[in-house]
Parts: structure tokens; sequence; C-alpha cells
């Protein structure tokens, strides 16, 4: 029944919504984000990686337009590279990426990630772990977005969706390994399925939910 209902759900929004094209590229010029449908069927560049590695960072416990705004500034002022904010003063980025929100202590979560980058080793969930700052979202964002490896990110959004759906307040390992034990082992899906479960967070599965017009109000449980 799990497994039926998580493969239902991917196809349900897959058709309502399309291709994501998520994790987005700021672009200076127009200082917007970029969705490139592309995206994650090729390989990012060394800079669109780093990008999303300190992005992944910024949106903690907040929005992407507040991280927008922050990954803006640094690439105006020529710092959204591993060479740049490691010599950059760790005031000077708070400075910056202040509309992103707790930026003191995310200033200093740059530079310990920065610090990882720069030593060599291997990019994987455990050694991502180990860096002052990085928890388990975070780790998944990076390794899935940045570096296309078939983790399913969990975060506040799927979290309420999967409870609505009938699934309980299960934490972040359990409902992770729900996904990835009834779904083929595939970046670009893992990569779709969690951009679409945003998306319909954003729409229609918020806080108070608008159940009437939700994708999935044929298979959810949810009585409001």
């Amino acid at each position: 029944m799990n497994s039926e209902k998580i493969k239902r759900g991917y196809k349900i929004l897959s058709k309502e919504y399309g291709s994501q094209g998520w994790w987005p590229i700021i672009d200076t010029k127009s200082s917007l984000s970029v969705y490139d449908k592309r995206f994650p069927k090729r390989e990012r560049s060394s800079e669109e990686k780093f990008e999303i590695c300190i992005g992944a960072i910024l949106t903690q416990n907040t929005s992407w337009q507040n991280v927008e705004k922050a990954l803006i500034n640094l690439k105006k002022n020529n710092l959204l590279s591993l060479s740049k904010l490691e010599k950059t003063d760790t005031k000077k980025i708070a400075r910056l990426i202040k509309p992103s929100g707790y930026y003191n202590q995310k200033a200093k979560k740059v530079k310990e990630l920065v610090k990882f980058l720069k030593s060599g080793k291997d990019i994987s969930r455990e050694n991502l772990l180990s860096v002052w700052g990085v928890g388990p979202e975070t780790a998944d964002s990076i390794l899935l977005y940045a570096y296309n490896k078939p983790v399913f990110v969990i975060d506040a959004y799927t979290k309420r969706i999967m409870n609505r759906l009938g699934f309980g307040q299960e934490d972040y390992g359990a409902l992770q390994e729900l996904f990835m034990k009834n779904l083929p082992k595939d970046a670009v899906l893992y990569n779709e399925y969690h951009a679409l479960m945003v998306r319909l967070a954003k729409d229609f599965c918020r806080t108070v939910p608008v159940c009437e017009c939700c994708h999935l109000r044929t298979i959810c449980k949810c009585n409001y």
C-alpha cells in the first residue's frame, strides 16, 4: 500500500506540474533564479555545484526568495567561489548573506563547509555530516542537487504532506527510507519528486491546507 501511494503521488504531481528544473542557479545579470529544465539530467559545472552547496546552508530555516537575495549579494561581490570565500572575513560574509536570516551563524557554517570542500575529502553523507552546521537535510540536498547522488531529501514540506497522506509523524530517517525503498534508485526521480512535493506544499498543502484544490486529494487522509 505504501509503495503504491508513493508511486501514484509522483505520477499525479508530475502530470499536474511537469518538470521543476530544481535546483535553480542565480543569474546575476537578471538577479533571478534560472530554472534549467535539463537539470538534473546533465552534469553540473564545478561553479554550479559550489553555488548549490552554499545555497544548501543558506536555505536553512528560510525561504528560497531570501536565499536568492543572499546569493546575488555574494555573486555581485565576486565572492561565490571556494577560493574567495576561504579568504573572506566571516563578518563580511555575514553582512552579505543577511537576507537569509541567522546570518552570523550561517556565515560560520559557510566557512566550515568551505574548509571541508577545500580539504579534498570525499563528498559522502558521512563526511558532510561531520561538518559543523550540516545536518541530514543539508547534507542530502548537497548530495542530490549538486552531485546527483540518489538520496531523497526530507524537509518540513515533505513531512507535512506525508503526515496528511496517512504515514504518520515519522522521523527523517524513516520517511527517507519509505521513499528510497519504494522507488527506483534514481537521482533524477528523487530530485523531481522532492521538488514537486515542495511545490504542492506551497500551493495547497499549506499550514492551513486548501484540500478542495489539492492534486493529491484522492489519495489523502486529511480531513480539514
